[in-house]
């Protein structure tokens, strides 16, 4: 039956702890519009009243649902949909995996719908895990654990058996290999279970990259030349020949090479020839990641792009409509960057980097997007695809060396060319699939539940599930007295200012759902007139130069602050806007002509808003006059030196996190060693150290400095890292002459990273700041014992403890002079001796420990280093919350401090929400960021 209001259910209500003390009701509101309505939103422009002249204002996220469910499981009841996600998996994506499922997680439980957590590890074991072992970092957080924390399932049909009973429709969440390849969507079927997404044989031939490109040529699509390698033993002349029949140069003809049965990123090379491709691709095979590669040209002079399909059909019946295309544009910055890695690869996909910039829509003429459109959704048709994909492709220019191979078709438009097909898209929180559903009215919970409701139309026995009620709720809910303003500001121009997009987009995600917040997310960055990250010091006109952008929920969904700027001044130019305003009328209209059918489909919640600018005193009072509280989350430079923190208390705004005193100790590294230098008899250490001016560094004799500071320190190996900085930018651990000469000339070229294995010693890629510190800190390098982290060995985690100190990071929560230490956590390093700004906060990345296992640990030695980290803390005079990170030694429990943070970066998969969740009870996201904010009103004067 036909919806006759288009609106969105946002009603629900659930009890959640304050953090100084009490409880609040958290309650979701029922927002209606009528057709007609709806199409006056969608045209409208909104002015500053849209962002704070409401008393309300909800963007149908998920609500809060109760704070501990057993293995993340809700009672059912006569309504709820029972939902289980499946992650993890045996590919190298499977961190990405679980950042993906946390989202969906964050976005679809409650209102009808409950969820249990399943994972399988690399070896295809099953465990039914816990929702907060979905906010871990990466699954090597608790792969080693698994046996003593999840439910072990002896085999796959056994955890097949179980989801008969205990769901009634599974959400793949699976990446790669078993995921996309068929492998869990077979063993499903076999058991009759119904669950989201593609069946198992038409995944197998879309996932295997050979197979979909015979695919295409079939259905009469063009597709990129390519040849199949299989086996270690390959046939130089065949290949050669292909080179030839393709136009390619034997000796450097450049090409891509690629896993066939992989994911979209992972083990994708450049090459060039025929020698180097063979060599390539035998790597991939030796290496075990795939026994089939395959080796395809090039594409020069061309644009990439990338495509959500969404469908929207019902049951048997499929139409597909594409949503709002994203242009990939790769960029590079003097940072190294060479031919070999000139591709979108998985670094550029998933992690925060100006190395790609994403433009929803592109900037193709409309009649090339029209074309994209059609032929993505036609192919969807053709391959038999279900409930949503992406695509990725390339629209060839007159001048792109493919251009000629449009005439092997004469069906499908020229000028497109699709090369990968995702059964499984990426779904972190900014995705593209949220980027692109966001742009044309699509939260992120709406766009979720229209994909599960879709795949539940497909199967009768589910039809006992009441869409109408379970999707809109049975009543609209009246937020009870004030709607407290929160203004959540990010960015910055500091070399963390792309993690802090992040921890700013998380957090407003989170406390959005409570129904008496109206959360507005800030941007904080340079004005127009200046370039970003040009500014050596915060002088009154440093400040004036400085603007905040009030942000509407799709412009959020972004990687970088570039990005997220860049997306606000597309939404401000009149041409721009009328071009995507054009192109989002059509994709609506598509998409309505079907979802007006479905009586689940709640409506459109995203209103295109328009951004607002405002300079930095303009805004702050703003906050004032609203009334507002700011959270901070602008990572290092102004957002956490203390000069923030003094612009607001002088107007009396009340912010999150440490006051001005605190903030700037902690933020000269030096300041805040000699600050603890005192506490040695109470168990807290602190480190030597020699502060130097880099100007001085870059105009001396390398080999004199580097004698210097290893003859005073008595060392061999040196630590060094800007003065006043973030906590991760710049660090380094230099072994010789030599490498204090790589990371000088760095500065001296002022590039944004130093690549990987630059230095003596293998490490990972280094973020240089930005812009060139003034002052830079030498320490002696700190020697800990190594713990590997490993789900393939038997014994899973090893450590030899010869040292006895090992690294960790602690958070420390409540009110001035009363901090107390949460759990904390052993850090694990990947690659290197320093953890990468990505292992300490991107998902996927870095491995955490939470609490350290007791193997190395004991609980004595551990609540001592408790102590000491609070001690710390009522030292430095910090409140509010902030991270620790420190050395402990296991047996002692003494601690050497290495650096306080004061604005923690504050991501979705952060080792902070571990902690917080290792809480008894334990505090989910949108209970740990209320109890900051609720410490803010708490602040000491």
């Amino acid at each position: 039956m036909s919806s006759t209001a288009i609106g969105v259910s946002l009603s629900m209500s659930s009890r959640i702890r304050r953090g100084g003390g009490g409880e609040v009701d958290v309650e979701r509101v029922l927002v209606t519009a009528s057709p007609t309505t709806l199409k006056l939103i969608q045209t409208r422009r909104v002015v500053a009243g849209r962002f704070l002249g409401m008393k309300k204002r909800f963007h149908g996220t998920v609500a809060i649902t109760k704070a501990e469910v057993d293995d993340g499981e809700e009672k059912r009841t006569s309504r709820n949909m029972r939902v289980g996600l499946i992650c993890g998996g045996p590919s190298a994506e499977r961190g990405i995996s679980l950042n993906s499922v946390r989202s969906v997680l964050d976005h679809i439980q409650g209102n009808g719908i409950s969820v249990s957590c399943y994972y399988i590890d690399p070896d295809l074991n099953a465990y039914a895990i816990s929702s907060a072992q979905v906010y871990s970092n990466t699954p090597a957080d608790f792969d080693f654990k698994l046996e003593s924390l999840a439910q072990a399932f002896a085999s796959l049909s056994e955890l097949a058996e179980h989801l008969v009973s205990a769901v009634d429709i599974v959400f793949p969440i699976i990446h790669g290999r078993f995921g996309e390849d068929g492998g869990i969507q077979e063993l499903l079927e076999s058991h009759n279970i119904p669950f989201v997404g593609t069946g198992s044989v038409e995944c197998r031939r879309a996932f295997d990259k050979y197979e979909a490109s015979l695919a295409l040529k079939e259905h009469g699509f063009m597709s990129v030349p390519n040849y199949l390698v299989q086996g270690t033993e390959v046939d130089e002349s065949e290949i050669a020949q292909w080179f030839t029949d393709n136009q390619l140069d034997l000796e450097v003809g450049k090409v891509v090479v690629k896993p066939a049965n992989s994911g979209s990123s992972i083990g994708v090379k450049v090459a060039f020839g025929v020698k180097d491709s063979i060599k390539k691709a035998t790597e991939l095979i030796l290496e075990g990641i795939d026994k089939r590669v395959v080796v395809e040209a090039f594409i020069e002079n061309a644009y990439e792009f990338t495509a959500i399909v969404l469908d929207v059909g019902s049951a048997s019946d499929c139409h597909p409509v594409v949503l709002l295309p994203s242009e990939v544009e790769l960029k590079f910055h003097g940072s190294g960057d060479t031919k070999e890695n000139a591709i979108f690869d998985y670094r550029r996909k998933y992690l925060p980097t100006q190395q790609v910039t994403y433009h929803t829509p592109p900037r193709f003429p409309i009649h090339v997007i029209k074309s994209i459109r059609e032929e993505a959704s036609l192919l969807f048709k053709k391959l038999s695809l279900r409930d949503f994909a992406r695509f990725d492709g390339w629209y060839l220019t007159p001048t792109s060396n493919l251009a000629s191979s449009a005439s092997q078709t004469l069906t499908r438009s020229g000028d497109i060319i699709f090369t990968d097909i995702n059964l499984i898209s990426g779904m972190e929180q900014t995705s593209l699939f949220f980027q692109q559903a966001s742009k044309v009215g699509f939260s992120h919970s709406n766009i979720l539940r229209t994909i599960i409701y879709r795949a539940i139309s497909r199967y009768p026995q589910l039809y006992w599930y009441n869409y109408d009620e379970s999707s809109r709720g049975s009543k609209t809910m009246e937020t009870p007295g004030d709607v407290q303003k929160v203004f959540v500001l990010f960015g910055g121009d500091t070399s963390e200012r792309q993690v802090s997009v992040i921890s700013g987009t998380n957090i407003w995600m989170n406390l959005q759902r409570f129904g008496d917040l109206k959360v507005t997310p800030c941007l904080l960055c340079s004005s127009l007139s200046n370039s970003m990250g040009a500014f050596p010091d915060k002088t009154e006109s440093d400040l004036d130069n400085r603007e905040v952008w009030l942000l509407p929920y799709s412009v959020v969904l972004r990687h970088t602050v570039e990005e997220v700027l860049a997306a606000c001044m597309e939404a401000i130019d009149p041409d721009r806007a009328r071009f995507t305003s054009l192109l989002q009328q059509q994709v609506k209209e598509d998409l309505m002509n079907a979802l007006k059918n479905h009586s689940w489909f709640a409506g459109f919640d995203i209103i295109d808003e328009v951004p607002m600018r405002f300079s930095l005193k303009d805004w702050i009072k703003l906050a004032k006059e609203s009334e507002a509280t700011v959270f901070l989350s602008a990572h290092g430079g102004i957002g956490e030196d203390g000069t923030m923190q003094a612009l607001l208390e002088d107007e009396g705004v009340p912010y999150t996190g440490s006051g001005v005193h605190a903030s700037r100790i902690c933020m000269d590294k030096a300041m805040a060693s000699k600050a603890l230098s005192h506490l040695s008899e109470f168990g807290v250490q602190t480190i030597s150290n020699e502060v130097k001016r880099t100007e001085d560094i870059i105009h001396e004799s390398i080999p004199d400095i580097w004698d210097e500071l290893i003859t005073k320190f008595k060392c061999l190996t040196l630590c060094v890292k800007p003065a006043r900085d973030g906590c991760s930018t710049g660090v380094a651990r230099l072994c010789s002459s030599d490498d204090l000469a790589v990371y000088v000339q760095a500065l001296r070229d002022c590039l944004p990273r130093i690549r990987a294995n630059s230095f003596s010693k293998t490490h990972g890629m280094i973020e240089m700041p930005n812009p060139t510190p003034e002052l830079l800190i030498f320490e002696p390098f700190i020697e800990t014992d190594e713990v590997i982290v490993s789900s393939k060995s038997s014994e899973k985690l090893s450590w030899k403890g010869s040292r006895r100190w090992v690294e960790i990071t602690v958070g420390v929560i409540g009110k001035h002079g009363s901090m107390r230490s949460l759990s904390p956590s052993l850090t694990v390093k990947e690659s290197g001796d320093i953890l990468s700004l990505e292992e300490k906060f991107q998902g996927g990345t870095g491995i955490n420990l939470t609490p350290p296992p007791t193997t190395i640990m004991s609980k004595e030695a551990l609540e001592r280093c408790k102590r000491g980290i609070e001690l710390i803390a009522k030292t430095l005079g910090l409140e509010g919350f902030s991270r620790i990170d420190a050395f402990v030694h296991v047996e002692t429990g003494d601690v050497m401090a290495i650096e306080v943070n004061t604005v923690p970066g504050m991501t979705p998969s952060t080792v902070l929400i571990q902690q917080a969740l290792a809480e008894q009870p334990p505090m989910y996201p949108p209970q740990f960021f209320r109890t900051l904010l609720n410490l803010a009103a708490q602040r000491v004067k």
